[in-house]
């Protein structure tokens, strides 16, 4: 089964049928909401979607609205802050990935613009080369983080069925 097909039988209010009809797979403009999906994708590893859907508002609090300017300045303090968070995955190299891509967006901007800028410059036409961009440039960003991070912001086709009512608003 589908992810389209398992959301269109699940109730309005859940959690995916939510992220489904309302977020995933559509363009994304806010450079901080687009950090914030790579968070969210990078924290999924190894874990359910659920988990971090059902943690999405904490994260976003707990990582400064995903402002990576502030992030980027997070020290051991912060550090030991997130590990103590219960709202969010408590993961250490977890945790060191997401400042340290914070600090990458930061350098990405300054020569590109923003980070929307520099994914919407690519001419990448496939997964496997994405990848490699990614880990040239990013760290825990593997093939499936990646390639679900690129679909979920409508970058790359395959987010919703053809028969999905929301394939004909985001194609």
């Amino acid at each position: 089964m589908s992810y389209c097909e398992y959301c269109q039988k699940l109730p309005l209010d859940n959690v995916h049928r939510r992220y489904h009809d309302e977020v995933y797979g559509q363009k994304i403009s806010d450079d901080f909401e687009l950090f914030g999906r790579l968070i969210l994708e990078i924290n999924q590893a190894g874990l359910s979607w659920d988990t971090i859907l059902k943690k999405s508002e904490h994260f976003r609090l707990a990582y400064d609205q995903f402002d990576y300017h502030k992030i980027a300045r997070y020290d051991q303090s912060d550090i030991d802050r997130l590990l103590q968070n219960t709202g969010i995955i408590r993961n250490r190299l977890k945790i060191q990935a997401v400042i340290y891509n914070a600090n990458q967006i930061l350098a990405l901007k300054e020569m590109h613009g923003s980070f929307l800028n520099w994914v919407d410059m690519q001419e990448i036409k496939n997964t496997d080369e994405w990848v490699k961009l990614f880990k040239k440039n990013f760290k825990f960003v593997g093939g499936e983080i990646v390639k679900e991070f690129l679909l979920s912001i409508g970058k790359i086709e395959g987010s919703h069925d053809v028969t999905c009512p929301k394939y004909k608003q985001h194609n």
